[in-house]
């Protein structure tokens, strides 16, 4: 075990004599000298490199652009494609694994290797991948590129290797699943459509065997034309012509007839002893005309399946074919059974559905049970066997994105009794009227592993809601919901002129503070409000408290008014308030004439409110309007249930506030926190002449007309060119309205340091391609080095509160006893402490004023400040203190008059008053001082990366650490205190907004991000997690019989017209197809298999796992054969006992008694 004396210098580097900074070379840890009075303790530090290992655990929530999807009626496991090249393959609850393609292509269609364990996708780069499941962490065998041809539709056959795949020149490819190798047998489209006919079928856009017949191949083209190919004779058996485009194509089970959905929004139904016209045409959404002939088009029907039933009439359910005349109608899919047509509306576009059966059989009665609907953002599954049709309960977390994500925060290793108690709070709330039946997505198998210790998620939504979710054991379950919205009332629309109405999202919630212990909960609010939440099991019906603060700096009312117009740069916090900040504004500025002043955003409810169990509103607290401008943005948020105070900060200043009396301890300016000390002497500002530039004003987020034209976007709209959420600076002028002069004053009014409000923008939302004309641009950007330009800009605004910190420390240099206090971090770089008085005596907490008043202790970084935490003098990670929870609304009275209990941090520095490390990160450097000398121990500087845009002090295997996610996508890990690098990874080539909003590393070696707008990705950066992980997951593959085939009789084979068994290696192999041409595809071979596992995990764990492999597929073929071996001697025991019985039966009658 390695120790760090602090009085050893680094060799090469320079030791600052001031006592307060030093840095080294490049971006490595510096060893600042000191004061005699420096500390020469050695601190013991245990994490070394080989504590840390960094890998992608799993992805939770709803596949993100989805495009395709795909069963296996085996081994009951689910399959859906993506837009981004992703796949995700669902089981039983615990069987969730994400794949993606490296080229990012979309996914155009997925084919399961029914019970083999393997999967086909096809890409819209036109390559086939065959992927390989049965191992945990599914890996690419094979890939085939097609270079002359698109794919547009492939089929697999039920227990066959060679898959059909149709292009778009309207061919038909035959591609050997085991070798991945295309065979020569090829059918053009000239020689199955006929020689007379002069135009193109088009692509081909379906492909099935005949039920009846395998040696037979159903070709439909996109122009209606369909046709029966004979794979023997190669020649078309059978044509069809149909006048309207074809979408699908679905076979009846006995293989005599086949239906097509069109673009007309018809169904056509064709014989097969028939086919020059079809035998009955339906438009099931259409209605007669006046005439009374012909019915009225409508729209297409995208896909039909014809599912048939032993006891019942069959089921044709389809996508599509709505009316035309009833625009409003929402995407549907329609269920006829028999003369009953059951529509069933969805939320939203439906992009693919699958019609789940009880046999893989397609000559057999197919029974169908469920139908899987995936829609562009839900994923629903349909139960056919009750009347009304109900809905499965979907036990995946596919409702992430219900209301867009903006903040989330990670807590591993959590009180053990949250979880329950969350889950039984919520559970009172969950929607009725489920199906009865079990989740039919019901494959794979798995298992707890040893990482059990419980891990809870929290997420923060657009609409004010917030929820809690169990994120144990590589898994995610939502606990509990909580509506922050429901604390205010409802905003009235009506009568209200344009420029009056609240803006889409006044409740979104942009920070977010927990004590697991102390079940205190915070939220900050997009509308510049702070509420404090307490956890209770009993109901209660009581008015909400609120607090109203004005929180305004005088520093910017020093604007000259000469400059007309004045560009706004962003804040002081450089880049931080800017992610922060989610830039909403709830309220536009009042009608002309009138001006806001001393209101708050939104009102809080006056009358009793009714809450449930769960998490109750205590205390609501906002910020007001000031002589007409709006109140900031909060960017820093902090609470400590111990000293009952809550903090918060924007770039005006700082609030402290009493949640135990109700009362607020201070509000003040940035600049006033230093009182005579300011290091950056706030003066008044020089006039400056408005910039000059090509771009107009509508085309910049903060310029004077952003305010009137932001109104106009919802945090959510999408981006009609590109499909995708734009940023807030990317918004662009539709009203046209010009600002009158008394507009541009005001505007001006609210100066360079304080942007007018934006609307709530969602973390899924955030792009990171912003204009290159604005100054915010150049601040949000996320691979920008700040200059000394900008710095000096930075100076000549407010200083933003960017990290808030209660903690037990030294408030003030010498100090020879720990005491209350609060650091506040700025967005210069400085750290200031505020020093709390609390009660000496826990009864006199609730009467006795508490005081918070600035110490006049100075720490300076450079850049934003980030995170705060302090260590004890053996190196171990302080707790801030708590309140062990207690029920609030107990009806007990042994609870209502019990103390409080506080939970200190038991160390050396309380005992001996010895001395605390201050470790304190800001966007460009770590810092290490000693405490109460204020001396700097120790400096990480970051030079090689732009900047840090998430930085957290976390404890792995009982030591803690610094760990950091930069901009460019590195992830590092430094020791503490000593500040060496023990991990640092390229991990994302580049972050971009939404991933730098809700990055966030929790202890025990753990982290997240919201990989996509609907996605929440998770990390794991420790080595025993590493090690653990293979076990964790769970198994896509388990053997499995499939089910025997119905005997068809002797008779019905006889006469059924079945064409027999067909020998497709001998149709399609070399021998006899010869080879296909070289140019048509190439082979690529892939890392899947044995070769996969070995890539996943390295050393011994590989080979573990690659035994694991090998042992699973020698006892699945030896569990084969025992069962085929029981099989065959059951048969033959069956069989010679009636031969035996046969043989007495006849032993004694002569040959005429026969």
């Amino acid at each position: 075990m390695k120790k760090f004396p602090f009085h050893k210098v680094l060799d090469g580097l320079t030791s600052s004599t001031s006592g307060n900074s030093s840095s080294g070379p490049g971006s490595g840890s510096g060893l600042a000298g000191g004061t005699p009075g420096t500390p020469r303790e050695e601190v013991q530090e245990r994490l070394t490199s080989d504590y840390f290992q960094l890998c992608k655990t799993v992805r939770h929530g709803f596949p993100y652009l989805p495009t395709a999807l795909a069963f296996d009626p085996v081994q009951k496991i689910l399959a859906i494609g993506t837009r981004t090249g992703a796949i995700r393959i669902l089981g039983r609850p615990g069987v969730d694994c994400y794949c993606e393609h490296e080229s990012g292509a979309a996914v155009l269609q997925l084919q399961f290797l029914i019970n083999e364990g393997a999967l086909v996708s096809a890409g819209s780069d036109d390559m086939l991948h065959l992927w390989n499941l049965r191992q945990k962490r599914p890996a690419i065998l094979h890939s085939l590129k097609f270079n002359r041809e698109r794919i547009t539709f492939c089929h697999l056959p039920f227990q066959s290797k060679w898959l059909y795949v149709g292009t778009e020149r309207g061919n038909t490819h035959i591609v050997n699943i085991e070798s991945f190798i295309l065979s020569g047998y090829v059918i053009m489209w000239n020689k199955a459509i006929e020689l007379s006919t002069k135009t193109h079928p088009g692509p081909v856009v379906h492909l099935s065997d005949s039920p009846r017949d395998e040696g037979k191949l159903l070709m439909g083209y996109e122009n209606g034309t369909v046709v029966l190919w004979d794979l023997r004779s190669k020649r078309a058996d059978l044509r069809v012509y149909y006048d309207e485009a074809i979408h699908s194509i679905g076979w009846h089970n006995e293989g005599k007839q086949f239906m097509c959905s069109h673009s007309d929004g018809s169904l056509t139904f064709w014989n097969l002893k028939s086919p020059s016209r079809p035998f009955q045409i339906i438009i099931p959404h259409g209605k007669i005309q006046r005439d009374g002939k012909k019915t009225e088009s409508c729209k297409p029907i995208l896909k039909v399946e014809y599912k048939t039933c032993k006891n019942s009439e069959p089921f044709i359910i389809f996508s599509g074919g709505l009316s035309y005349d009833k625009p409003w109608r929402r995407p549907s899919l329609t269920i006829m059974h028999g003369k009953a047509i059951t529509v069933l509306e969805m939320d939203h576009p439906i992009v693919d559905f699958l019609t789940l059966c009880e046999t893989p059989y397609p000559n057999e009665i197919q029974e169908p049970y469920a139908v899987v609907i995936l829609l562009e953002k839900d994923l629903i599954v349909v139960d056919l066997t009750q009347s009304h049709f109900p809905i499965f309960e979907n036990p995946y977390p596919m409702d992430i994105h219900e209301s867009p994500v903006t903040c989330t925060q990670y807590f591993a290793d959590c009180p053990p009794e949250l979880i329950p108690v969350l889950y039984s709070v919520g559970a009172k709330h969950k929607k009725q009227g489920y199906s009865s039946k079990e989740w039919p997505v019901s494959g794979g198998a798995w298992n707890l592993g040893a990482q059990t210790y419980p891990e809870i998620i929290i997420t923060g939504h657009a609409d004010g809601s917030v929820k809690f979710w169990d994120a144990s054991a590589i898994t995610l379950q939502m606990l509990y919901k909580l509506k922050t919205s429901k604390v205010f009332e409802k905003q009235k629309l009506e009568g209200k002129p344009t420029g009056e109405i609240v803006e889409e999202d006044p409740f979104a919630i942009q920070l977010m503070y927990w004590c697991p212990e102390s079940r205190i909960f915070c939220v900050a609010g997009v509308s510049a409000y702070v509420i404090v939440y307490r956890f209770s099991k009993h109901e209660v019906n009581t008015e909400i408290s609120s607090l109203e603060v004005q929180l305004q700096s005088d520093i910017e009312d020093n604007i000259s008014p000469e400059a007309e117009v004045i560009l706004p740069f962003s804040n002081a916090s450089s880049h931080l308030s800017s992610l922060k900040d989610l830039s909403g504004s709830t309220n536009t500025v009042a009608s002309e004439g009138m001006v806001k002043d001393s209101i708050p955003c939104l009102s809080v409810k006056t009358r009793p409110v009714r809450m449930p169990p769960g998490y109750q509103a205590d205390l609501v607290i906002q910020l007001v309007w000031t002589d007409g401008d709006p109140p900031q943005q909060i960017t820093s948020l902090a609470a400590n249930s111990a000293y009952g105070l809550v903090a918060f900060g924007n770039c005006n200043g700082l609030v402290v506030v009493d949640f135990i009396q109700k009362t607020t301890l201070l509000s003040m300016g940035s600049f006033e926190l230093y009182g005579s000390s300011d290091l950056h002497q706030h003066q008044p500002r020089s006039p400056r002449r408005s910039k000059q530039f090509t771009a107009g004003l509508t085309e910049l987020s903060d310029g004077p007309v952003s305010l009137e034209l932001e109104r106009c976007k919802s945090p959510t709209t999408s981006d009609p060119v590109n499909g995708h959420c734009t940023s807030p600076t990317s918004h662009s002028c539709s009203s046209g309205k010009r600002l009158s002069s008394a507009d541009i004053t005001k505007i001006n009014r609210w100066g360079p340091g304080k942007p007018p409000f934006r609307k709530a923008q969602s973390a899924a939302c955030m792009e990171v391609s912003l204009p290159v004309t604005t100054e915010d641009n150049r601040e949000n950007s996320l691979s920008h080095s700040r200059s000394s330009s900008v710095s000096s800009i930075d100076k000549e605004t407010k200083e933003t509160i960017t990290a808030l910190y209660f903690t037990e420390s030294f408030a003030r240099k010498n100090d020879t006893t720990v005491s209350p206090c609060l650091w506040v971090g700025t967005g210069l770089g400085l750290v200031l402490t505020v020093s709390l008085n609390l009660p000496s005596a826990d009864e006199l907490r609730h009467t006795e004023p508490v005081t918070a008043s600035p110490s006049g202790t100075f720490l300076s970084l450079k850049g934003a400040v980030l995170t705060f935490a302090c260590l004890d003098c053996s190196g171990t990670l302080i707790r801030p203190p708590y309140e062990a929870w207690s029920d609030p609304n107990s009806t007990e009275e042994s609870e209502k008059t019990k103390k409080r209990k506080l939970v200190l941090h038991s160390s050396c520095s309380q005992d001996t008053g010895d001395h605390q490390f201050a470790i304190i990160c800001s966007e460009k450097q770590a810092k290490v001082f000693s405490l109460p000398s204020q001396i700097c121990l120790y400096v990480h500087n970051i030079t090689d990366t732009p900047f840090l845009l998430r930085a957290d002090v976390v404890t792995l295997c009982n030591s803690a650490c610094l760990a950091c996610f930069c901009a460019s996508g590195r992830i590092m890990i430094l020791s503490v205190p000593s500040l060496r690098p023990l991990l640092d990874v390229n991990y994302l080539p580049v972050a971009d907004m939404r991933i730098a909003r809700t990055f966030c590393f929790t202890n025990e070696g753990q982290a997240l991000y919201l990989g996509s707008p609907t996605e929440i990705q998770r990390l794991n950066y420790s080595q025993e997690m590493f090690d653990s992980l293979q076990d964790m997951l769970g198994e896509l593959f388990t053997p499995v019989e499939p089910p025997e085939a119905q005997y068809r009789g002797f008779l019905k084979g006889l006469f059924g017209g079945s064409g027999g068994t067909l020998d497709r290696e001998e149709l399609f192999g070399e021998a006899t197809a010869g080879k296909a041409s070289r140019s048509l595809a190439q082979h690529i071979p892939g890392s899947g298999g044995v070769e996969g596992v070995k890539g996943a995990a390295g050393g011994a764990i590989g080979d573990l796992a690659r035994a694991r492999l090998a042992l699973d597929e020698r006892g699945q073929k030896l569990g084969e054969l025992d069962e085929r071996t029981a099989r065959m001697m059951a048969s033959a025991e069956a069989f010679s006992k009636h031969a035996h019985e046969v043989m007495l039966k006849y032993k004694d009658k002569k040959w005429y008694q026969f």
